[in-house]
């Protein structure tokens, strides 16, 4: 019995000693294969992470090579074939100069100033009865505008005609006599006297009549000022004044303004440079042209001619006064309008006309890049005597030459030069250029 407990205690000793031999090694086990597991992930994800870095450098190389690539062969192709390139020849296009006309202009601010400007006023005190104008109506000379009450001054000429013709009646009285006193002083008839007394009569009488004629002359006068008409041509402004209302002898009360549009005028300050070539010119007896130009200074409104110009200098300014005459057929040009004025100096013939955009300035000094036959530069000193926005004309240079006109940043004396197509300078045989003005005006170069 005790042998077999013996037994029993072994046999369940042993069996607990290998069930926690059996449940460790199993532990043991699953732990090393969950280690191992997570081993293997972390390989797999750090393999993952390099080969991704690795294909992004190999993408970031491929871009930069391929960019990097593509504009050293553009810049090759650029120096090598177009002349664009840093290292390459300097890529202008060429204009020519040429020989032609061109017209020197001196350009101004104008204000747009009528012939004659008419304000009526009344000379006779009365009620309006009528007024015959339109507010803004062209009217002509003679033409009816208003109609003050005439009757009170109808009745005072009257009168006076009465006067005038009571005294008429007087010297011829008195001259009759004076004839029967001669008369009978021939025949010794009567004293010397008496004739003389009467020659003295009809001196007087002659001079009453006289008094009543000038009395009958101011009634016409005075009632002439009840039908007043236009003086002048032109075109009349807003009604001032209605039938019914009471004007007076003296008052500062307007009844019309007419302003004479046909011809019109444009008054416009020139520089005190340029006023002695006009004056040479205008001693010739030469009417200069004058071209006047809306504010924008784009649309030619009418061309005229100078008429006159002012006997001073305005010494605040340094300008001088002058005035064009239009005939305004159109009447596009109005008082106190704004435009800008054109005078025509003179015209240059056969001068050397070079593009505009050819011309460089170094400080004061104007030159040019002629073109070579070996595709090179040389820089050409030159004197600019006028232009537009088109050509210059010059001196010290020939016509026939090729200019650059563009890609002056990379230009200096003798450099190489690539030229490009442009479009050609648009010379005329006859241009315009400006010297310029007084006020607004355009500076000479």
């Amino acid at each position: 019995m005790a042998q077999q407990d013996s037994q029993d205690k072994r046999s369940h000793g042993e069996d607990l000693g290998q069930s926690f031999e059996a449940h460790s090694g199993n532990v043991g086990s699953a732990f090393e294969e969950r280690n191992s597991t997570e081993i293997v992930v972390e390989k797999k994800s750090h393999t993952t992470l390099w080969v991704l870095l690795i294909l992004a450098a190999l993408i970031i190389a491929g871009l930069v090579y391929y960019f990097t690539g593509k504009k050293s062969s553009s810049s090759a192709g650029a120096g090598g074939a177009g002349g664009r390139g840093q290292n390459g020849p300097a890529a202008i296009t060429v204009g020519q100069s040429t020989s032609g006309n061109i017209n020197i202009y001196v350009d101004a601010l104008g204000t747009v100033t009528p012939v004659a400007t008419v304000t009526q006023y009344s000379q006779i005190t009365g009620v309006v009865v009528s007024v015959h104008y339109r507010e803004g109506q062209m009217v002509h000379k003679g033409d009816p505008l208003v109609d003050i009450d005439p009757r009170p001054y109808q009745a005072t000429l009257t009168q006076a005609e009465g006067t005038l013709l009571h005294d008429q009646g007087l010297l011829d009285e008195y001259k009759m006599d004076l004839a029967r006193y001669q008369a009978a002083l021939a025949k010794n008839a009567i004293a010397k006297q008496q004739v003389d007394d009467q020659e003295k009569l009809v001196i007087q009488e002659e001079g009453t009549v006289k008094s009543d004629e000038g009395t009958v002359e101011y009634d016409k006068v005075q009632l002439s000022y009840c039908h007043i008409v236009a003086p002048i041509t032109g075109k009349v402004g807003l009604r001032l004044v209605d039938p019914g209302n009471t004007v007076f002898s003296g008052s500062s009360s307007t009844l019309v303004v007419i302003t004479q549009l046909q011809p019109i005028t444009v008054v416009f300050n020139v520089s005190e440079d340029n006023l002695p070539q006009v004056q040479a010119q205008l001693k010739g007896n030469k009417a200069l042209e004058v071209d006047a130009f809306d504010r924008s200074n784009e649309k030619q409104i009418e061309a005229g001619k100078l008429t006159s110009l002012d006997n001073q200098i305005d010494t605040t300014t340094g300008t001088v006064k002058f005035r064009a005459s239009f005939q305004n057929k159109n009447l596009d040009l109005f008082p106190n309008q704004f435009v800008n004025a054109r005078l025509l100096v003179r015209t240059l013939v056969n001068a050397v006309l070079v593009p505009t955009a050819a011309v460089q300035h170094n400080g004061t000094a104007a030159f040019v890049y002629v073109v070579t036959p070996k595709h090179t530069v040389t820089v050409q000193p030159i004197t600019a005597v006028t232009n537009n926005e088109t050509v210059t004309a010059v001196t010290g240079i020939n016509s026939g030459v090729s200019l650059a006109t563009s890609g002056f940043d990379r230009l200096e004396n003798n450099a190489p030069v690539q030229v490009h197509q442009g479009k050609p300078a648009a010379n005329s045989s006859t241009t315009s250029g400006t010297l310029g003005s007084g006020s607004g005006g355009s500076t000479s170069k």
